[in-house]
C-alpha cells in the first residue's frame, strides 16, 4: 500500500529480513537435535538408508527400552542430577558471596585476589586432575584414612569427590561481580543505616537483584557438569556405583556395536540430552538478562 511504513531496526534494514535470517539460523541450530530424536526412533535399516530417511515409518519406542536395559541409566541419571545440582547450587552461593565482596568492599589486595581468580581461568582443567585426585584420596579420617590421610580411599568412594573440586567457579565469580557492580551503593548504604547486617544485605538485596546473573551461572554450571565426562570417569574407576550419565552413555557405546546398533546408542544420547534442554528452555530468559546486564555499572 502507498505510504505504508515498514518497521526497521537500528541499522535501517526492514525487520522482516532480520526475522528471516534469525529463523534460518535457529533452524540450523535446532536441526541436529531434531535429527537425533528422530534417528533414535528408527530401525537400523532406516538409519543407514540412502538417500537418508528423515522420519521413521513406524517409531521404534523399544529402542529406548533396549538402551535402558543394557546399562542402569536410571541410577546414572540420579547420580548426574545429584552431582550437577549440588555443584550448581554451591557455585551460585559462592559466586554471590565472592562477587559481593569483590565488588562492594574496598580491602587491601582486592584487585590481586580478583586477578588471581581470573588467572585460574587461563589454565587447562586437566592440569589439576592428578593433584585433585591425590587430595581426594588422602583426606584425613575419610574412607578409612588415618589422621595423616593414608590407609583408605578417602573421598573417592563418595559423591563429594565429584562435587568438591567444582564447588567454586572463577567464571561464576567474575560474572556475579560484574553484575553486582551495577547495583547502586546508595541502596546498600540505606540498608546499613536501617540497621541491616552485611549478611542481611547479601541475601535480601544482592541475591534478589543479581538473580539473572546467578541463574545464568547456575544454568551454565549445570549444563557443563551434566556433560562432564573426564573427572566422573576417573572417579568411576574406584567407585563404579557413582558413575554419572555421561559415563553410562560411554559404557553404552562400548556395549553396542556402533555399526549395528547406532540407533540404540542414539536413543541413549537422546535420553541424556533431554534434561539439559529442559533446564535451558525453562530458564533462558534469565540467561539472556544475565549475559546482557553483567557489564552495567552505576
Amino acid at each position: 500500500m502507498a505510504g505504508e511504513v515498514r518497521p526497521v531496526n537500528r541499522y535501517g534494514k526492514p525487520m522482516a529480513v532480520g526475522s528471516v535470517v534469525l529463523a534460518v539460523v535457529a533452524a540450523t541450530m535446532v536441526l541436529p537435535f531434531i535429527w537425533l530424536a528422530l534417528s533414535a526412533l528408527k530401525t537400523r535399516a532406516e538409519l543407514v538408508a540412502v538417500p537418508p530417511v528423515w522420519a521413521p515409518a513406524v517409531p521404534q519406542w523399544r529402542n529406548f527400552k533396549a538402551a535402558v536395559s543394557e546399562v542402569p541409566l536410571g541410577r546414572y541419571y540420579l547420580n548426574s542430577f545429584i552431582v550437577a545440582g549440588a555443584i550448581s547450587i554451591s557455585v551460585m552461593i559462592t559466586s554471590a558471596m565472592a562477587g559481593f565482596a569483590l565488588s562492594k568492599y574496598a580491602f587491601r589486595g582486592r584487585d590481586i585476589v580478583f586477578q588471581g581468580i581470573l588467572a585460574t581461568m587461563m589454565l587447562p582443567s586437566f592440569l589439576f586432575t592428578i593433584p585433585v585426585y591425590y587430595m581426594m584420596r588422602h583426606v584425613p579420617f575419610a574412607g578409612g584414612n588415618n589422621w595423616l590421610g593414608y590407609g583408605g580411599m578417602g573421598l573417592l568412594r563418595s559423591r563429594l569427590s565429584m562435587i568438591l573440586p567444582f564447588a567454586v567457579s572463577a567464571w561464576g565469580i567474575f560474572l556475579s561481580r560484574q553484575f553486582i557492580m551495577g547495583i547502586p551503593d546508595s541502596i546498600l548504604d540505606a540498608a546499613r543505616i536501617d540497621g541491616a547486617s552485611e549478611s542481611r544485605i547479601l541475601w535480601s538485596i544482592i541475591v534478589p537483584a543479581a538473580r539473572p546473573a546467578l541463574i545464568t551461572v547456575g544454568i551454565y554450571t549445570f549444563i557443563s557438569q551434566w556433560n562432564n565426562l573426564f573427572w566422573p570417569l576417573v572417579v568411576a574407576t574406584s567407585a563404579p556405583e557413582l558413575a554419572t550419565l555421561t559415563v553410562g552413555l560411554k559404557m553404552l557405546e562400548t556395549s553396542f556395536d556402533p555399526n549395528r546398533n547406532a540407533h540404540l546408542i542414539l536413543a541413549g544420547l537422546t535420553l541424556g540430552i533431554m534434561p539439559v534442554m529442559a533446564v535451558f528452555a525453562s530458564l533462558q530468559k534469565y540467561y539472556v538478562r544475565g549475559i546482557t546486564m553483567s557489564g552495567v555499572k552505576e
